[in-house]
């Protein structure tokens, strides 16, 4: 029948003309179901007058209901799931206020306290969230869905019904107050229709996530290159921004940056306390729950206890003397921890308005003059003010004016914000009188203090800043809720100085690229001019160093070995013959004027003298025994390892380790080392081995020739010695003077001429001085006559036989010093020598090599400065090139950011159109 009836409107059509035009409308038409405006579409009239009409309403009902019956069934079924959303949000209501009013306890408790908590108010925001969506999707239904007649009367009805209850009920015809109850129960319904939801509704907060997270890694690695490019540090075009923190003291300027911390390590006292710059990097560390900080500058390590870093801060900032007050020197302070951003801050002093007493004058303008230093582009500046000080006397936002007019990289700060009521405090932050484009943000900021039993302790105080300033501006939301369009709170003070030096970074790029970029040019043209390209390392110039020292020794150990040791002991033991000799046979020194006292066996008697004369006999045993008792071992073996040193350091002199004064002690110690441990083993092996010759000493024929042909050679040299000490005198006082005065030295001691006193005052028209260079003359003159005459009796053939050693005491004295020279050299070799050339490179290797730290090494090779400029060239050039490495990932993971960023936007707003708001 349905058939029939259509086919025979058809031909109605046909036969007018219109079946074309009025098939195109229905098509329209029956479109529009599918559609969001799909009820305005059924409105429209699908055939024409005078037509069947009334045969198309039981296909247009079909076709309504069969679209719109699983709909209503899904809409009916979300009722349960709403009743129990306004459940759950309810309890988490009443869980938030419970956090809220156990704060204290939740403080000890502080793990456990921050997860619940956190919890808690997560899920009332979420469903606060979801409530306000509910809203504007129902909103948005009721504008773009025409509903039937008897539903807009009952809405109507409804809305008439509800300003009627809250006219009455408040009195004035006003709006009514809010309810929590309602808020909770709103929630709920809004929970409970978000069960009927898809998943993708949380996909903004998601995409939220993430952006911020790429803004971290951006800004983590932008940090990581101003780090690199301050220990270049050659030009000022090669430096990113950092936020610089100013303020006039008491501006709540170090509360502010504890809050962004979540510790108190700032340096507090009732004077002036910061005196230096802070350098301060914060560095995530999502991945640890340490917190800890370092002074790079110091070497002190991983600082946990934040009280200790406060204590350093303090120490270092009061060693500024009191007459200096400030100082342009920065301190370095680097805080890792999982609970901070990314950010780079500058610290300074607070301005001051009238220097104190005992301070100097000029205080203000040098403070001034610092600020302002620090402040010039690019860096972004904090401006700190108390909401109690008018804006137009705040210091900070007067200097930042003088180098940024128009506010464009000023970040406004008003502390203190409970200090003064909630509408001036509102209208300070929309402050259009110094506008500033970055806004400005209210703070609390300060650490709440509780005493007693529940005193907070030495943990992260982030959470309970946050809650305080929470607690205060929810109290207010008139003034500084989401719709008061003011910037409120520690938390959004820190993503704001995220995303400000992340951008300021960003933008400072390109230049930072370009300059970075020449100074790379020049680098590499002075490596390859100066340097030739040759690579150099701390390690391999410390390598090479070593191996240059260690074949210096060796050509030194072969060269010195027992022949050497044995000359050296021998012309050490010929000194002490000359000695003995002196001190027994020669002349002594002339200590005055009085006449000598007559000897009755002269010198000169010696070789007419009894063979078997016993005061002879006597002189020589007594002569023999202080040779051989004079210590041999402990002499021989300081002589040698003296010698040793003495070589060593002519080595290093002639080494690279010249310039490098930690080598030269290393070397130094090594030898000490050494020759010490060696020592006392070696004297008391070559004492044990002498002792035969303390009792008897047996001479043959050949090693008395021997001892006669050397101690001749060592009597010349002391006369030639003699003659020259003579001709220093007489060149010293003129040849005529001494003459006189040696000539009256001789007749006063031979008594042909008398004088008064001793002539310590002078005699004879000679001064004092002059009489003692006469006496020393003297002295001289005789013992080279002595020596002439001893020499010309070895010589003699008297002396030609050891038989005659009483009448040849020189040749005997020689030949027993030339059998100890023998004796001891042979465990000289193989005690000392032996051990020392066999130990000391080990011990090189172990002070210069493998137990070197790389501070060690770096340390050294920079001691010359020849080589400290090649390793800075070095350095530079490689530290620019990481740099533009880094620059270049950081470019480019800023642009998948952007475009992963613009695709979430798009994927977004394509779902938001998709899904709308309507009745069926």
């Amino acid at each position: 029948m349905s058939g029939r009836l259509l086919s025979h409107g058809t031909a109605v059509l046909a036969r007018r003309g219109l079946l074309a035009r009025q098939l195109h409308n229905v098509g329209a038409r029956t479109g529009g179901l599918v559609r969001s405006q799909g009820a305005v579409g059924v409105r429209g009239r699908p055939w024409p007058l005078r037509a069947n009409w009334i045969h198309n309403v039981p296909a247009v009902r079909t076709i309504s209901f069969a679209r719109v019956l699983p709909k209503l069934a899904m809409k009916f079924a979300r009722l349960p799931a709403m009743f129990g959303g306004a459940m759950v949000a309810g309890l988490a209501y009443i869980q938030y206020q419970a956090a809220q009013a156990g704060n204290y306890a939740l403080d000890i408790f502080k793990q456990a306290g921050d997860t619940a908590s956190g919890f808690a108010l997560a899920v009332f925001q979420n469903a606060q969230d979801i409530a306000e969506q509910t809203n504007r999707g129902w909103q948005k239904t009721m504008e773009d869905v025409e509903l039937p007649e008897w539903a807009q009367k009952i809405f109507r009805l409804d809305e008439q019904s509800g300003s009627g209850g809250g006219g009455s009920s408040g009195g004035g015809g006003g709006p009514p107050k809010e309810s929590r109850v309602g808020a909770a129960a709103m929630a709920g319904a809004a929970a409970g229709t978000a069960l009927g939801q898809d998943s993708d509704d949380s996909y903004p907060s998601d995409r939220k996530n993430a952006i911020d997270d790429q803004m971290m890694t951006l800004t983590r690695k932008m940090i990581e290159i101003r780090s690199i490019l301050q220990r270049v540090g050659q030009s000022g075009a090669l430096t990113l921004p950092s936020i610089v923190v100013i303020g006039s003291q008491s501006s709540g300027k170090s509360s502010v940056l504890e809050s962004i911390v979540g510790h108190e390590f700032l340096p507090k006292g009732s004077n002036m306390v910061t005196r230096r710059p802070i350098e301060l990097t914060l560095v995530n560390t999502p991945n640890s729950h340490a917190e800890y900080g370092e002074f790079p500058a110091l070497g002190l390590g991983k600082i946990t206890d934040f009280s200790q870093i406060q204590r350093t801060l303090t120490d270092l900032n009061l060693a500024v003397s009191d007459k200096e007050c400030v100082s342009d020197d920065p301190i370095q302070l680097h805080i890792y921890s999982p609970h901070i951003p990314d950010l780079s801050l500058i610290d300074l002093p607070g301005y001051i308005q009238v220097a104190g007493r005992d301070q100097p004058p000029e205080l203000k303008q040098k403070i001034s003059d610092l600020c302002d230093k620090y402040i010039q582009a690019p860096n972004i500046i904090l401006a700190i003010s108390a909401a109690d000080v008018d804006l137009a006397n705040s210091t900070a936002l007067r200097a930042s004016r003088r180098v940024d007019p128009r506010g464009e990289r000023t970040i406004g700060v008003v502390t203190k914000m409970d200090l003064v009521d909630p509408e001036r405090g509102a209208s300070i932050l929309s402050d259009r009188k110094y506008p500033l484009r970055l806004g400005y943000v209210g703070v609390v900021s300060r650490i709440p203090q509780t005493a007693g039993l529940f005193s907070r302790g030495s943990g992260n105080v982030t959470n309970a800043i946050i809650k305080n300033e929470n607690a205060y501006f929810s109290s207010h939301p008139q003034e500084f809720g989401p719709d008061s369009e003011v910037l409120v709170g520690t938390t959004t003070l820190r993503k704001k100085l995220m995303h400000t030096l992340e951008q300021s970074m960003a933008s400072s790029l390109a230049g930072t690229r370009d300059a970075i970029s020449q100074e790379l040019e020049e680098a590499t043209y002075e490596f390859k001019v100066q340097y030739n390209d040759r690579p150099l390392s701390a390690e391999s110039y410390l390598a090479e160093s070593l191996d240059s020292f260690k074949h210096a020794f060796k050509e030194f150990s072969e060269s010195f070995g027992r022949p050497q040791v044995r000359e050296l002991l021998k012309n050490e033991l010929d000194q002490r013959v000359l000695d003995i000799l002196a001190h027994r046979y020669w002349n002594k020194p002339i200590d005055d004027l009085s006449p000598p006292a007559p000897e009755p066996d002269p010198l000169s008697s010696l070789p007419k003298a009894d063979p078997e004369s016993l005061y002879w006999h006597r002189k020589l045993d007594a002569s023999s025994s202080a040779l051989t008792k004079l210590g041999i071992g402990r002499l021989a073996t300081t002589i040698v390892a003296n010698s040793l040193q003495n070589h060593v350091d002519d080595l290093i002199a002639a080494s690279t380790f010249a310039t490098h004064p930690y080598a030269q002690k290393a070397i130094a110690d090594a030898t000490a080392t050494i020759l010490n441990d060696r020592f006392f083993s070696t004297s008391d092996q070559v004492e044990n081995c002498i002792k035969p010759y303390k009792f008897e000493i047996e001479v043959d024929d050949l090693e008395w020739a021997k001892g006669r042909e050397s101690i001749g050679n060592v009597l010349k040299e002391e006369l030639k010695a003699c003659g020259q000490a003579l001709k220093h005198v007489e060149d010293s006082i003129g040849k005529r003077k001494l003459k006189d005065v040696m000539s009256f030295v001789d007749k006063v001691r031979k008594g042909d001429t008398t004088i008064e006193g001793d002539g310590t005052g002078g005699a004879g028209g000679f001064s004092s001085a002059l009489l003692q260079r006469g006496r020393e003359a003297v002295f001289l003159r005789d013992r080279a006559d002595l020596i002439k005459m001893r020499l010309l009796a070895v010589r003699s053939k008297q002396c030609a036989s050891k038989k005659n050693k009483y009448h040849c005491p020189e040749i005997f004295l020689d030949v027993v010093a030339d059998k100890l020279t023998a004796t001891a050299v042979l465990f000289l070799n193989v005690e000392l020598l032996s051990e020392f050339y066999y130990n000391f490179p080990r011990e090189l290797d172990l002070r210069l090599g493998r137990h070197l730290s790389d501070a060690e090494i770096e340390r050294f090779a920079r001691e010359d400065p020849r080589i400290r400029r090649h390793l800075d060239v070095i350095q530079k050039k490689e530290m620019l090139e990481l740099v533009l490495e880094k620059i270049e990932s950081l470019r480019q993971l800023e642009g998948r950011s952007k475009a992963s960023v613009q695709h979430q936007q798009h994927a977004a707003a394509a779902k938001e159109r998709s899904k709308g708001w309507r009745l069926f």
